[in-house]
């Protein structure tokens, strides 16, 4: 790869294919600490949905001073969008609109179909491997992630204890198996609703259950799930059969 190339790279993230992709990781093998090709070798590994994509996340933290920074740019627009968008938005556009009834009668049929292959193929299920997408609200799960306790959290300008006690909280909220309340609009301009379980809401995301799969902590996973459930009651049947794939994992 050449200065040109690699310079078009840095200005057009999103075009950058799986050769470049491979070229790149031969680069940071032979300079570990050049920070702008490990950004774009991220960002190849999460366009083509690579296995390779969560380590490669962890190695360059590993080699980040400052992990706020890689934090931001993994949850940018710009990272999170991909060469792909033009033609699913093409798609989108062609889709014809049918009768609601069809749609809720197809989906009872997908659901059944799911089921059964869930105990052939929890793996799938769980989409163990793929990228995690993490949201700019989901530092929590990053750092579960990164594993942060034995390196240095994201804290733009919070101290270090702070990040520590959050850490403990959704431990201990996990653990306490709590009563969420289902989410409602009113509650967003509600000014009863309590700190404290706004911070368990926001603590507890599908991502951070996904994290736990991937760590193999199946029992926080299924937790997790649990509380989602609680949160989101119109996806319980979706949280019920990856507990269901967790559970058949955890067997194997």
């Amino acid at each position: 790869m050449n200065i040109q190339n690699y310079t078009y790279l840095i200005n057009n993230p999103a075009v950058i294919s799986k050769e470049q992709t491979s070229e790149l990781e031969s680069i940071i093998n032979s300079f570990p600490y050049f920070q702008s090709a490990r950004a774009l070798h991220l960002k190849g590994l999460k366009s083509q949905d690579s296995y390779k994509y969560n380590q490669a996340l962890k190695t360059t933290a590993a080699h980040t001073s400052d992990r706020s920074i890689l934090f931001d740019f993994i949850t940018s627009t710009k990272f999170q969008n991909s060469n792909l968008l033009t033609e699913e938005q093409t798609i989108l556009e062609n889709i014809e609109v049918i009768d609601a009834e069809i749609v809720k009668a197809l989906h009872q049929k997908i659901t059944k179909i799911h089921s059964e292959e869930i105990s052939n193929q929890p793996k799938e299920v769980l989409e163990i491997g793929k990228p995690l997408n993490f949201k700019s609200n989901e530092a929590h799960s990053f750092g579960e992630w990164l594993q942060l306790g034995t390196i240095k959290p994201i804290n733009r300008t919070e101290k270090k204890e702070k990040t520590t006690s959050k850490f403990d909280l959704i431990d201990k909220f996990i653990a306490s198996n709590p009563k969420i309340k289902p989410v409602k609009n009113k509650e967003a301009n509600s000014p009863i609703v309590k700190q404290e379980s706004t911070d368990y809401d926001s603590l507890m995301t599908e991502t951070l259950a996904q994290v736990y799969i991937e760590q193999k902590k199946y029992e926080n996973a299924i937790k997790a799930y649990r509380i989602l459930s609680l949160k989101y009651p119109e996806k319980s049947s979706f949280f019920a059969n990856r507990i269901k794939a967790i559970k058949l994992l955890d067997k194997k």
